[in-house]
């Protein structure tokens, strides 16, 4: 590969001070060269002055854009052929990012996954790629089973889509798969924004990809068994995002064949929020207000439909 830059990474910070030396220090002993952009959405604690010590390109935000709007961000400002996310609580192994660039040789293959563990408990799974449920649900892979994959063992499957922790893409499909000139939906603020572009390159006719040789450890901080000690406006952004994405994505053959799935949790999610957590209220005007824009997006994305619903309905189960 020589020196030609081939991978960028890309490191959103927000407060991010107490895992980022960790997360930087194991971009820098990639086995290969990548370019490192850090876009901190604000932080008041020492985030950025950690993360100048790296020499990265910084992009300090005044305010707090949001994780999706910040990854656009840097992507702009990115040279690689490939962009590999990392947050800031997630450590890549020294060959991650060499070691997933050949799944990319696949055909229409545009995000791919290594395998990751929890960074307190690495013999548990965080993720192994985003796996969908006909209730509407994103799911990690497997998470919280034991990992009992021989890290020798290589060989790639497919998923639906793959965990912005640790998530690479192509630049070919971050360009084709942008709506509005954005790859990541900047909408969705915090949380399911990884789900919303896997389902939207899958629409698309982009593939992705796991490899389960290819290990990352991930600090895992927002799990449902938590939702009650989580500050309210995430679980806000949580409500919204679940009705959003498939409110973008979801065709009408697909809502009819989920819908006695769906509208189940439907009930329960908004029962809970009339009820128990009323702090997430604001994701039902907030979704009224912005109903026409929503509405453009849907059109723009199922216009460019390449793939059957029955293609993407095999994949809810």
């Amino acid at each position: 590969m020589g020196e030609r830059l081939i991978v960028t990474a890309i490191v959103v910070t927000w407060n991010s001070a107490a895992h980022l030396e960790r997360c930087l220090d194991a971009i820098a002993a990639q086995t290969m060269r990548c370019e490192l952009i850090v876009v901190d959405n604000a932080s008041t604690d020492d985030s950025v002055a950690i993360a100048t010590r790296y020499a990265a390109k910084l992009i300090s935000n005044p305010t707090n854009l949001g994780f999706a709007a910040a990854v656009n961000q840097g992507i702009a400002a990115s040279s690689g052929r490939f962009v590999q996310l990392v947050n800031p609580d997630c450590f890549l192994a020294p060959d991650y990012c060499e070691r997933l660039i050949p799944v990319f040789e696949g055909d229409q293959v545009g995000m791919a996954t290594g395998k990751l563990l929890r960074a307190d408990h690495p013999t548990i799974i965080d993720s192994r790629g985003i796996r969908m449920t006909r209730s509407g649900r994103h799911l990690d892979i497997d998470q919280g089973a034991l990992d009992g994959v021989k890290s020798e063992d290589v060989t790639p499957s497919e998923v639906f889509g793959v965990s912005g922790a640790a998530a690479m893409y192509s630049r070919e499909f971050l360009d084709d798969v942008a709506v509005d000139g954005e790859a990541f939906d900047s909408d969705f603020f915090a949380y399911r924004e990884d789900a919303d572009l896997s389902w939207r390159g899958r629409i698309f006719g982009w593939r992705a990809m796991y490899v389960p040789g290819v290990v990352a450890h991930h600090v895992r901080r927002v799990t449902p068994d938590r939702r009650r000690s989580l500050p309210p406006f995430i679980n806000m952004h949580s409500v919204k995002n679940r009705f959003l994405l498939r409110l973008k994505n979801e065709s009408w053959y697909l809502a009819l064949r989920n819908l006695p799935f769906e509208i189940l949790r439907d009930i329960i999610t908004i029962a809970a929020v009339l009820t128990i957590e009323r702090s997430s209220l604001p994701a039902f005007g907030w979704l009224w207000r912005n109903r026409k824009r929503i509405a453009s997006k849907r059109r723009a994305i199922q216009n460019r439909r390449r793939v059957s619903d029955a293609a993407i309905a095999r994949w809810f189960r």
